[in-house]
Protein backbone atom coordinates (compact mmCIF):
# COMPACT_ATOMS: atom_id res chain seq x y z
CA UNK A 1 0.00 0.00 0.00
CA UNK A 2 1.31 3.42 -0.86
CA UNK A 3 0.05 6.82 0.19
CA UNK A 4 -0.56 9.28 -2.62
CA UNK A 5 1.87 12.17 -3.02
CA UNK A 6 -1.05 14.44 -2.15
CA UNK A 7 -1.41 12.78 1.27
CA UNK A 8 2.34 12.86 1.83
CA UNK A 9 2.45 16.63 1.28
CA UNK A 10 -0.74 17.14 3.28
CA UNK A 11 1.01 15.61 6.27
CA UNK A 12 4.15 17.66 5.60
CA UNK A 13 2.16 20.90 5.50
CA UNK A 14 0.49 20.07 8.79
CA UNK A 15 3.77 19.06 10.42
CA UNK A 16 5.44 22.28 9.29
CA UNK A 17 2.56 24.40 10.59
CA UNK A 18 2.57 22.52 13.90
CA UNK A 19 6.32 23.18 14.18
CA UNK A 20 5.72 26.91 13.68
CA UNK A 21 2.71 27.61 15.91
CA UNK A 22 3.43 31.28 16.65
CA UNK A 23 3.31 32.61 13.10
CA UNK A 24 1.66 32.39 9.72
CA UNK A 25 3.41 30.10 7.27
CA UNK A 26 3.36 31.12 3.60
CA UNK A 27 2.72 28.89 0.61
CA UNK A 28 6.01 30.11 -0.87
CA UNK A 29 7.85 29.06 2.28
CA UNK A 30 6.24 25.62 2.21
CA UNK A 31 6.99 25.22 -1.50
CA UNK A 32 10.62 26.20 -1.01
CA UNK A 33 11.05 23.99 2.05
CA UNK A 34 9.51 20.88 0.46
CA UNK A 35 10.62 21.45 -3.14
CA UNK A 36 7.11 21.26 -4.56
CA UNK A 37 5.05 23.66 -6.66
CA UNK A 38 3.00 26.42 -5.08
CA UNK A 39 -0.04 25.36 -7.13
CA UNK A 40 0.09 21.84 -5.70
CA UNK A 41 0.34 23.19 -2.15
CA UNK A 42 -2.46 25.69 -2.73
CA UNK A 43 -4.84 22.80 -3.47
CA UNK A 44 -3.77 21.03 -0.30
CA UNK A 45 -4.06 24.17 1.83
CA UNK A 46 -7.47 24.94 0.33
CA UNK A 47 -8.73 21.45 1.20
CA UNK A 48 -7.33 21.66 4.74
CA UNK A 49 -9.03 25.05 5.12
CA UNK A 50 -12.39 23.63 4.03
CA UNK A 51 -11.94 20.77 6.50
CA UNK A 52 -11.45 23.26 9.34
CA UNK A 53 -7.87 22.19 10.03
CA UNK A 54 -6.07 25.27 8.69
CA UNK A 55 -6.84 28.96 8.91
CA UNK A 56 -5.96 30.67 5.66
CA UNK A 57 -5.31 34.39 5.30
CA UNK A 58 -4.98 35.84 1.81
CA UNK A 59 -3.05 38.80 0.57
CA UNK A 60 0.03 40.60 1.74
CA UNK A 61 1.08 39.34 5.14
CA UNK A 62 -1.15 36.30 4.70
CA UNK A 63 -0.42 32.65 5.21
CA UNK A 64 -1.72 29.58 6.98
CA UNK A 65 -1.77 28.24 10.53
CA UNK A 66 -3.44 25.42 12.38
CA UNK A 67 -6.98 26.08 13.61
CA UNK A 68 -6.84 23.19 16.04
CA UNK A 69 -4.20 22.05 18.49
CA UNK A 70 -1.86 19.39 17.07
CA UNK A 71 -2.93 17.00 19.84
CA UNK A 72 -6.50 17.21 18.50
CA UNK A 73 -5.66 16.27 14.90
CA UNK A 74 -5.60 12.49 14.38
CA UNK A 75 -3.36 11.23 11.60
CA UNK A 76 -5.90 8.57 10.62
CA UNK A 77 -8.53 11.26 10.01
CA UNK A 78 -6.13 13.29 7.86
CA UNK A 79 -5.28 10.26 5.75
CA UNK A 80 -8.93 9.28 5.33
CA UNK A 81 -9.70 12.79 4.04
CA UNK A 82 -6.69 12.89 1.71
CA UNK A 83 -6.76 9.44 0.15
CA UNK A 84 -9.39 8.49 -2.39
CA UNK A 85 -9.28 4.70 -2.37
CA UNK A 86 -8.70 2.09 0.31
CA UNK A 87 -9.78 -0.88 -1.79
CA UNK A 88 -6.73 -3.08 -1.40
CA UNK A 89 -8.08 -5.71 -3.81
CA UNK A 90 -10.90 -5.92 -6.33
CA UNK A 91 -13.34 -7.67 -3.99
CA UNK A 92 -13.39 -4.69 -1.59
CA UNK A 93 -15.80 -3.04 -4.04
CA UNK A 94 -18.91 -5.21 -4.37
CA UNK A 95 -20.17 -3.04 -7.24
CA UNK A 96 -17.25 -3.84 -9.53
CA UNK A 97 -16.00 -7.14 -8.14
CA UNK A 98 -15.56 -9.77 -10.84
CA UNK A 99 -13.19 -12.06 -8.96
CA UNK A 100 -14.17 -15.70 -9.35
CA UNK A 101 -12.55 -16.63 -6.02
CA UNK A 102 -14.85 -14.40 -3.93
CA UNK A 103 -17.26 -17.12 -2.73
CA UNK A 104 -14.50 -19.17 -1.09
CA UNK A 105 -11.65 -16.68 -0.69
CA UNK A 106 -10.35 -15.75 2.76
CA UNK A 107 -7.91 -13.09 1.51
CA UNK A 108 -10.48 -10.28 1.70
CA UNK A 109 -11.04 -10.92 5.41
CA UNK A 110 -7.29 -10.93 6.09
CA UNK A 111 -6.73 -7.70 4.17
CA UNK A 112 -9.74 -6.08 5.81
CA UNK A 113 -8.29 -6.92 9.24
CA UNK A 114 -4.93 -5.50 8.14
CA UNK A 115 -6.57 -2.26 6.98
CA UNK A 116 -8.40 -1.94 10.30
CA UNK A 117 -5.12 -2.47 12.18
CA UNK A 118 -3.47 0.15 9.95
CA UNK A 119 -6.10 2.74 10.85
CA UNK A 120 -6.07 1.74 14.50
CA UNK A 121 -2.38 2.69 14.60
CA UNK A 122 -2.94 5.92 12.65
CA UNK A 123 -5.92 6.88 14.82
CA UNK A 124 -3.75 6.43 17.88
CA UNK A 125 -1.30 9.09 16.64
CA UNK A 126 -1.85 12.83 16.50
CA UNK A 127 -0.08 15.63 14.73
CA UNK A 128 1.60 16.46 18.05
CA UNK A 129 3.17 12.98 18.01
CA UNK A 130 4.83 13.43 14.62
CA UNK A 131 5.62 17.16 14.48
CA UNK A 132 8.78 18.58 15.96
CA UNK A 133 10.91 21.67 15.82
CA UNK A 134 12.04 22.82 12.40
CA UNK A 135 15.60 24.13 12.59
CA UNK A 136 16.82 26.94 14.85
CA UNK A 137 14.37 29.57 16.08
CA UNK A 138 11.50 28.13 14.05
CA UNK A 139 13.23 28.64 10.72
CA UNK A 140 13.23 25.81 8.24
CA UNK A 141 16.52 24.01 7.66
CA UNK A 142 18.15 24.37 4.27
CA UNK A 143 16.99 21.66 1.88
CA UNK A 144 19.52 18.86 1.57
CA UNK A 145 21.04 17.82 -1.71
CA UNK A 146 19.74 14.29 -1.19
CA UNK A 147 16.75 13.35 -3.34
CA UNK A 148 13.42 13.80 -1.59
CA UNK A 149 11.00 10.91 -1.36
CA UNK A 150 7.84 11.49 -3.38
CA UNK A 151 5.59 9.16 -1.42
CA UNK A 152 5.44 7.01 1.64
CA UNK A 153 5.59 3.27 1.08
CA UNK A 154 4.19 0.97 3.73
CA UNK A 155 5.47 -2.58 4.09
CA UNK A 156 3.39 -5.32 5.57
CA UNK A 157 5.51 -7.77 7.53
CA UNK A 158 4.51 -11.35 8.01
Amino acid sequence: MRLAEYTDYTLRVLMFCASNPDRLVTIAELADHHGVSKNHLMKIVNDLGHQGILETTRGRGGGVRLLRKPKDIRIGDVIRQSETDFRLVECFDSGTNLCTLTPSCRLKRLLDQALKAYFKELDGATLADIAGPVGRAGTPPRPSTAPRPRSIALKVQS
